[in-house]
């Protein structure tokens, strides 16, 4: 009987429905529109691009839901640029001086601000992008504290340097827990359990192995990194842990990559699009949630309506995206 109830726990998929064609047309008619309006559109090309994932990923037949809007972002973006332009313009200023001390010193004002302001980016990019994201009316929701999280980035990101690196997959996995733990969905909370140790051995093995193999071990580690990051993660509901399960296989893994590799280079480019879309399909599809997860009993606890889109303009800028 043990055996049987086992086989018999429901497991649940989150489905991607997206389809190349459709969302090569959003694609390329942001590119262009971008470029004429001189990167002024931006902001509503990546909200409309957003959009279209969010509207073509299903759980329980319910699609979500990205409510941010152009505007929102454009705000954001412009608040990123003018003190982008008053960094630089303070760089040309210093290099006009010829002046080495005050040239030292603007430069390190520079890449102290980049490192400062990185993790008050990270922090305001989760909280709208969450408050921003909803499925059945439910919206997520951050809970994390600016300052406590910059403290926090600040501590692993100095032990980084200190430890030349070695103490870098801990650093990951404090942040990683840190923003899992602070994060809502209605009445339900998040969590990650995975160790900073075995983060690490991933990542030594990978560099030991990458040249013996001649870059061959790069689809086991993708994998192995995959399912480290998803098997680690869980939903809380009513106090019960819900589990994710990755279950790709290196071979999966192959034919993911190489097929996207070819795709982009025989077609320069043009196929991104389509790249995007099938990434997205290929890896929902071995994504399950494990156990009792009720999905009907979801309540929405409050709605935090955060509307300041600069941090996640600021991660953008440094081509770094939390989707």
């Amino acid at each position: 009987m043990e055996v049987i109830s086992t086989n018999l726990i429901a497991r649940k998929r989150i489905k991607y429905f997206g389809k190349g064609s459709e969302f090569a047309l959003i694609y390329f008619k942001n590119i262009i529109l971008t470029l004429i309006t001189f990167g002024l559109y931006y902001p509503w090309a990546k909200v409309e691009m957003l959009n279209y994932h969010y509207q073509s990923t299903e759980l329980d037949n319910s699609r979500f839901q990205f409510h941010a809007t152009g505007i929102e972002v454009f705000k954001g973006f412009i608040k990123i640029y003018v003190i982008f332009i008053l960094l630089y313009g303070f760089l040309i200023y210093a290099l006009q001086t010829r002046n080495e001390t005050f040239l030292l010193s603007a430069f390190g004002i520079f890449y102290l601000f980049f490192l400062l302001i990185i993790p008050f980016a990270i922090h305001g990019a989760i909280r709208y992008r969450s408050s921003r994201s909803s499925w059945k009316g439910i919206h997520f929701k951050y809970l994390g504290d600016r300052m406590e999280f910059f403290w926090l980035f600040i501590k692993g990101f100095f032990l980084t340097i200190i430890t030349l690196g070695f103490y870098g997959a801990w650093f990951q996995i404090d942040i990683r827990k840190y923003i899992f733990s602070h994060l809502r969905f209605g009445d339900l909370s998040f969590n990650f359990k995975g160790k900073g140790g075995d983060l690490f051995w991933i990542n030594v093995k990978f560099i030991l192995l990458f040249y013996i193999t001649l870059g061959i071990y790069s689809f086991w580690y993708y994998k192995n990194l995959m399912q480290f990051y998803v098997d680690n993660t869980e939903i809380n509901q009513n106090g019960k842990p819900v589990h994710f399960r990755f279950t790709m296989k290196t071979g999966d893994v192959f034919e993911l990559l190489v097929v996207n590799f070819l795709l982009i280079l025989f077609t320069l480019g043009i196929a991104t699009p389509w790249v995007a879309v099938r990434t997205f399909k290929f890896l929902f599809r071995f994504i399950e949630i494990e156990g009792n997860f009720d999905t009907n009993t979801i309540q929405q606890v409050s709605h935090d309506d955060y509307d300041d889109a600069a941090g996640d303009d600021f991660l953008d800028f440094l081509d770094f995206d939390l989707l």
